[in-house]
C-alpha cells in the first residue's frame, strides 16, 4: 500500500512516499485515481502533499514534473 522512492529532476533529487490503493477513488484519489496520500519532498522541504485534498500544491516547474511522474507511473 505505501510506496516510497526518488527521482531526479534536472538537478534535483525529490523523494516521495504515496499510499497507493489497487483500485482507484473518485472521492480520495489524486484526480480519481489511486494514490489517496502522497508527498514529495525537495531535500526536507515538502513541495507537494495530498491527503485526501491538497495541502501543498507544487508550484515550481520541477516539483510539477515530479507529480506528473508519480501519477503517470502509479495511477
Amino acid at each position: 500500500m505505501w510506496k516510497e522512492g526518488s527521482l531526479k529532476i534536472e538537478d534535483q533529487i525529490f523523494t516521495y512516499c504515496a499510499k497507493v490503493y489497487e483500485e482507484p477513488s473518485e472521492d480520495y484519489g489524486i484526480d480519481g485515481g489511486r494514490i489517496s496520500k502522497l508527498e514529495i519532498r525537495l531535500g526536507d522541504f515538502p513541495v507537494v502533499r495530498y491527503d485526501r485534498g491538497w495541502g501543498i500544491e507544487p508550484e515550481t516547474e520541477n516539483a510539477q514534473l515530479a507529480l506528473l511522474a508519480i501519477l503517470h507511473s502509479m495511477n
